[in-house]
């Protein structure tokens, strides 16, 4: 029998801005509006050279409000930023909130996928989200539509752990699982633990670890099973990552050096990975940040790209498994 494939992207993390118009109480990664300098293509081609293993260029912006006089200049970094990365030979990935129609669509000409997080439902998400209009229940379904109406690959996910009760997390689980019998454009379905940053760090407890496996499960169970469910590893005790794969995990997502989100907890190695799945008898393969399945539906140049990253990351990991 062969061992089990667990997918993972080597990624490099673009921050076109951290100033953000929502102020969500559990982010670390906000800043206000107008605080810090925008990234600049010269800096951005500068980190680039840092990664070049990296196949993937995600870039996680905040948010700009739609009627601001600087979202313009905003959306037209972010394509500047996504062309920048094509014309390296790399695949951009954008997450930067709501886009609009027009926004999106242009996108889509750039980025083979594209993702925002879902969050969730109900009254723990509420709370957290009083000040961050964008985050309002309507306007993540809207976005999650305009996608799947467009035929976007999409990377969507829940925020676990801020007090939601199992019907919250079974509602939400239900959104998607319609969602996709509608558009098909899921992708995968990123399950991910909330963890305090900074000084507050703290690896999950085992309790937290045995909740989160029932999630997983769940989710697992209730979605098609075209949809890949993803979990950030650096998130889990290392240890403890094989039990989140057997619920039903096959995906590990963008593996930067870094988590730009989550700084205090480490990104493991790919060599740490493999090492450990192939204990359990797991097989760990990288993949271009768009899942094979939707590489027919993608505009032509960016199949191409696609299939040219596909072959030189499973040329690399053959040869040096790096």
């Amino acid at each position: 029998m062969l061992p089990r494939v667990v997918t993972w992207s080597p990624s490099v993390t673009l921050v076109p801005t951290q100033g953000c118009f929502n102020a969500c109480d559990y982010c670390s990664f906000r800043r206000p509006l107008g605080q810090e300098p925008p990234l600049e293509l010269s800096e951005a081609r500068a980190q680039l050279r840092q990664r070049p293993e990296a196949t993937e260029v995600l870039l996680l912006s905040g948010e700009v409000h739609p009627a601001s006089a600087e979202r313009e200049a905003w959306f037209a970094r972010l394509c500047a930023l996504g062309v920048e990365a094509l014309r390296q030979g790399r695949l951009p990935h954008t997450n930067a909130g709501p886009l609009s129609l027009r926004e999106m669509a242009r996108l889509a000409r750039l980025n083979p996928s594209l993702g925002l997080m879902f969050e969730g439902v109900g009254p723990a998400y509420d709370r957290q989200h009083r000040q961050a209009p964008s985050k309002r229940l309507a306007v993540r379904l809207e976005q999650l539509q305009q996608a799947g109406r467009l035929g976007i690959p999409f990377t969507t996910g829940l925020l676990l752990g801020l007090g939601e009760s199992w019907e919250a997390r079974r509602q939400a689980l239900t959104f998607l699982a319609e969602l996709q019998g509608r558009w098909g454009h899921l992708q995968e379905v990123i399950l991910q633990p909330w963890r305090p940053d900074g000084c507050e760090a703290v690896p999950i407890s085992g309790p937290e670890q045995a909740e989160l496996l029932e999630v997983i499960a769940l989710a697992r169970q209730m979605l098609p099973a075209e949809v890949h469910l993803q979990t950030p590893p650096n998130l889990w005790p290392l240890e403890a990552l094989p039990e989140a794969i057997a619920a039903g995990i096959d995906d590990l997502g963008g593996i930067d050096c870094t988590d730009v989100i989550n700084p205090a907890y480490p990104q493991p190695t790919p060599l740490a990975l493999q090492a450990l799945l192939e204990r359990h008898d797991l097989q760990l393969q990288p993949r271009p940040c768009v899942h094979r399945r939707w590489w027919g539906g993608l505009p032509r140049h960016l199949r191409l790209a696609v299939e040219a990253v596909d072959q030189q990351l499973q040329l690399r990991w053959a040869v040096s498994g790096c």
